[in-house]
């Protein structure tokens, strides 16, 4: 799709600041033994938390709010720590900034449903549990006629209403529409913070 780029390396994901680029995608190919630990891990059990931190506090964070919902320890929490971690430091890296605010979110229901782009800068989204982030591009204001799913565990950079010198791409994404299948997602979200002064 033109303006959504497909990266197959952590390194190629810099396309998202070329001119004309509105998402990006890292297409990783997923563990079956982490994506069978996640998906049969108890929903009470996912860490979830809201934070404003260093790019380099993001693993001892990650560690905290696994303790706080009780997470099982063993290869598939160390695995979710150091992917959350090594995402941070990409974004951050990317972004050029030292402050990310990090957000977990265990979602049941359709929320944020509307097609729509971010009132900010740019955002790394990775769904680890259930369906990914969905997108398309809009013509005329209307709701995209072919929608994508980024598929489960592959992170996607999407630029915002913020990004400096971007005219609107037409891309939008929502949040997939579960309610009524019983499913549980577990959702990665980093956005980039100029000033955390400004933040507090």
């Amino acid at each position: 799709m033109a303006g959504v780029a497909v990266a197959d390396t952590p390194e190629a994901l810099d396309a998202f600041r070329d001119a004309g680029c509105a998402a990006a995608i890292w297409r990783r190919r997923p563990d079956p033994t982490f994506q069978s630990w996640i998906d049969t891990l108890a929903p009470d059990r996912l860490p979830r938390g809201r934070v404003i931190l260093p790019r380099d506090a993001v693993e001892a964070a990650m560690r905290q709010l696994c303790q706080i919902a009780g997470t099982p320890d063993g290869p598939g929490r160390d695995r979710l720590v150091g992917d959350t971690t090594a995402l941070a430091s990409i974004f951050a890296e990317l972004m050029r900034v030292r402050y990310l605010r990090l957000r977990l979110d265990i979602v049941t229901t359709n929320a944020c449903r509307k097609f729509h782009v971010d009132a900010i800068t740019a955002r790394l989204v990775c769904t680890y549990r259930g369906t990914g982030t969905q997108y398309g591009v809009s013509s005329g204001g209307a709701d995209p006629s072919r929608v994508f799913t980024v598929p489960t565990g592959a992170p996607i950079l999407l630029r915002g209403k913020l990004w400096p010198a971007s005219p609107p791409s037409g891309l939008l994404h929502r949040s997939p529409l579960i309610d009524g299948r019983g499913e549980t997602r577990l959702v990665l979200v980093l956005d980039p913070v100029f000033d955390p002064e400004e933040e507090a």
